[in-house]
């Protein structure tokens, strides 16, 4: 049996994650997960594919959400009051229209200089509805697909000992921005095969219910060296590129899961898998 070692959520869509020991499960997620997204002033969606330096703002969000701290090195901390009820504003998101609650000048104008470019920051409102693709639909807010993206240890551990044989640089998990990190510790109950997520449809964790959608498929934001907020090389699209890749294209590493039943979550947590499948690579 897994058990939970890490949870990571993005308040901030592309920018650096918060670390938890334990947090809210919700529909979407966990709770504040990707609620905020940055944008070019026509409203279409800022990613560390084409703004790496996304990855060197760190958020801070209060609990209850409604104080927004957006830290960068080098430049004054801001700290902002979340606006919950203003205009919408469309907002493109991977070309799909979605509405987005501007967060004004101040966030504006730290953004765009931290960014080099004129930027906005929006928030998911709260009828926000977006209903997400795979074996088990779900919603998120502005994440790129699914609710959640689980990892497990001996997945990244594999890929490491594949980077290391070709003499390049063994990578940490954040190069893969998880919600949930997952190892099998001293049980070896299958957990210590690499890619075991890809196999799960059902998982249990704490009192909360998830239900597999489809695996993860990697895109040129694992290329970014998340604390530089630059791109590092090739890799580890290459190396996956050798032994990851997906029928329906790109390479895949993790899985994304939609939230059947919200609940809270803990590191620490048994991840007890109640319905198995076969991978979709």
């Amino acid at each position: 049996m897994a058990r939970v070692v890490e949870l990571s959520y993005y308040p901030v869509k592309g920018c650096a994650g918060t670390s938890a020991t334990e947090a809210l499960l919700t529909p979407a997620g966990l709770a504040h997960d990707r609620s905020f997204m940055v944008v070019s002033e026509e409203g279409v969606y800022r990613t560390q594919r084409r703004d790496p330096r996304l990855a060197v703002i760190r958020p801070a969000l209060t609990a209850d959400g409604e104080l927004l701290t957006l830290g960068a090195p080098g430049t004054e901390a801001l700290h902002l009051p979340v606006d919950t009820t203003g205009a919408r504003r469309k907002v493109d998101l991977f070309g799909t229209a979605y509405q987005g609650i501007d967060q004004g000048d101040a966030a504006a104008d730290w953004l765009s200089e931290v960014l080099g470019a004129r930027s906005r920051l929006v928030r998911v409102p709260p009828e926000h509805d977006r209903v997400t693709d795979g074996l088990a639909p779900g919603t998120s807010g502005y994440a790129d697909s699914c609710a959640l993206h689980i990892v497990s240890r001996s997945t990244l551990g594999l890929l490491n000992r594949k980077l290391s044989e070709r003499g390049a640089t063994p990578l940490p998990m954040n190069r893969f921005r998880p919600n949930i990190v997952l190892d099998s510790g001293d049980d070896l109950d299958g957990w210590d095969a690499p890619h075991t997520e890809d196999r799960v449809r059902h998982l249990r964790i704490g009192d909360t219910e998830l239900g597999y959608a489809k695996l993860a498929i990697r895109c040129a934001v694992t290329l970014v060296e998340q604390e530089s907020g630059t791109r590092a090389g090739p890799e580890p699209v290459r190396t996956l590129a050798g032994y990851r890749r997906a029928s329906e294209g790109g390479v895949a590493f993790g899985a994304k899961f939609a939230v059947l039943r919200p609940g809270r979550v803990s590191v620490g947590d048994d991840a007890v898998v109640t319905s198995w499948g076969e991978s979709e690579l």
